[in-house]
């Protein structure tokens, strides 16, 4: 099974969470090195610049999955 099976959440909190599933899963895909991973994370845990642009993809992917949700409209 895919670790992605679908966009469709049943609430906004749940898409919110589907985000940051997306989310780390780039940036796991995108550097599959665990330890490499870790040896970076002080450096990106602690600059503002950093946590704002983290912040600005999980915006980008919550607007994906709120979309795909119809915005959560009954």
């Amino acid at each position: 099974m895919s670790w992605l099976p679908s966009l469709i959440t049943n609430t906004p909190e749940d898409g919110y969470n589907l985000a940051l599933n997306l989310s780390r899963m780039a940036v796991k895909m995108t550097q599959p090195d665990d330890a490499a991973r870790a040896r970076m994370r002080p450096d990106y845990s602690n600059n503002a610049d950093s946590l704002t642009m983290a912040s600005h993809v999980v915006a980008t992917n919550f607007q994906t999955v709120a979309q795909a949700n119809g915005y959560w409209r009954d």
